[in-house]
């Protein structure tokens, strides 16, 4: 445990792993096919959510959060939070379009996430860093 005390923000990649893995069961449960999901865009919960969310609160732990380091990442995590939404959802909507205009390439169409699916991440990552944090 003293490893960790000393190497906290070892937390947002444990958070990353158990999303994916999260959001691969989630797929399992949902349509049987549990590696459709698995380090692949979009998708419940929100990994790219959950793993900012936990780095902005370990920052924020290590630094407080008057911090410029929390500052920076307080202004990535919500750039990130709103990429997942809208920057990367907008180009599935265009894949989707390219998809039915041709048929020589398949596009991904699932690259963003829906607001619940970004939400989820954040609460995801809140409650796995806080738990983690509280082992420590």
């Amino acid at each position: 445990m003293e490893f960790l005390r000393t190497h906290i923000f070892l937390i947002p990649l444990a958070v990353l792993i158990l999303a994916e893995l999260t959001k691969a069961l989630f797929e399992a449960v949902k349509s049987g096919n549990w590696h459709a999901k698995l380090f692949h865009p979009g998708g419940m919960p929100s990994t790219h959510s959950a793993f900012v969310t936990s780095l902005l609160m370990v920052i924020g732990r290590k630094t407080g959060t008057e911090s410029p380091e929390f500052a920076i990442a307080f202004v990535f995590a919500c750039v990130m939070w709103y990429d997942a939404m809208s920057s990367r959802r907008a180009i599935g909507e265009q894949a989707k379009v390219l998809n039915r205009l041709q048929n020589w390439q398949h596009f991904t169409e699932r690259l963003g996430h829906s607001l619940k699916e970004v939400i989820v991440g954040i609460i995801f990552g809140l409650v796995v860093t806080y738990v983690g944090m509280k082992l420590l």
